[in-house]
């Protein structure tokens, strides 16, 4: 897609950080960092949703993670890196990878901010069910 933003940078037809690059993916530092060093992974063809990509691709995207949450927590001497495939801002898979420094740095404010509420035992029952039988069919 001429337009998607990240389809440009996979072309270099856009400006990016480069932290990697090669034949399938393309990873670069956040311009709007959650903390310093958050990357992002995108594939060089364009792929809307994650659930899309082949699992060469996923697979080789979460490898990709790995050595760079490996990289994190030497740089910054974090105990966790966060990953987290995204599509909410741009229709083009990729991947979040960031040091992780506060409980709420990839977390909804709303469990930071007290305890994790837990859904009622009925209402998770149903979602095993409904999960179970879409991944069965």
């Amino acid at each position: 897609m001429a337009d998607c933003i990240f389809c440009r940078i996979a072309r270099g037809d856009a400006h990016a950080h480069v932290v990697h690059e090669d034949e399938l993916v393309v990873a670069f530092l956040d311009n709007g960092p959650i903390r310093p060093g958050h990357t992002q992974i995108i594939t060089r063809e364009h792929v809307p949703y994650f659930e899309d990509l082949s699992p060469e691709a996923a697979s080789h995207i979460l490898g990709l993670g790995q050595r760079i949450a490996k990289a994190m927590k030497q740089i910054y001497g974090v105990p966790r890196v966060g990953f987290a495939f995204t599509g909410g801002d741009v229709a083009h898979v990729h991947a979040h990878v960031i040091p992780l420094v506060e409980k709420g740095d990839i977390t909804s404010q709303r469990y930071s901010a007290g305890p994790i509420p837990t859904p009622p035992e009925a209402e998770q029952i149903a979602t095993i069910a409904q999960l179970k039988a879409a991944l069965e069919g």
